[in-house]
């Protein structure tokens, strides 16, 4: 879909402050999916680190396995070979852990480009937004040096 430029000394006072509200949501909103990204990469970077843990030497050592994110029971790591992994909504498949590890490294790649996206697009918008509040102060002083100018008349 082509963005329509829009040239903003073209716009009065009442639009800008519209233009310059609807770019503050999207800033907003941005910012907000910036974060969950960025705690969707670090989710992931932490089961990496999990399934590094998985080796030979931690074989029949009692662990902690999370049933909730708050609740957690003891085990036993009985296959060091092989983890269960959770590939999304709601499922889940047994994979080695170099494939595990493989399969989240993919993830993590994936989310970090979508952030570097998203961090160019929150620079392009708050550029637009400097722009546009610039643009707003300029309006506002010509139109006190016209009201300046009727009460002297």
């Amino acid at each position: 879909m082509a963005q329509q430029k829009i040239e903003l000394q073209d716009l009065d006072l009442q639009q800008l402050v519209e233009v310059k509200k609807q770019l503050e949501e999207e800033l907003s909103h941005l910012t907000s999916s910036f974060g969950q990204l960025k705690q969707a990469q670090n989710r992931f970077a932490d089961c990496i680190e999990s399934c590094k843990a998985v080796d030979a030497s931690n074989k029949d050592k009692t662990i902690l396995v999370p049933l909730t994110s708050s609740l957690y029971v003891p085990g036993k790591l009985a296959n060091v070979e092989k983890v269960i992994v959770d590939i999304g909504t709601g499922y889940y498949v047994e994979k080695t852990t170099e494939d595990a590890i493989k399969f989240y490294n993919g993830k993590v790649d994936f989310v970090k480009d979508n952030l570097d996206k998203i961090q160019a697009t929150v620079a392009q918008k708050q550029g637009n937004l400097r722009s546009l509040v610039d643009m707003m102060q300029y309006k506002l002083q010509i139109q006190q040096q016209e009201q300046k100018a009727a009460v002297k008349a």
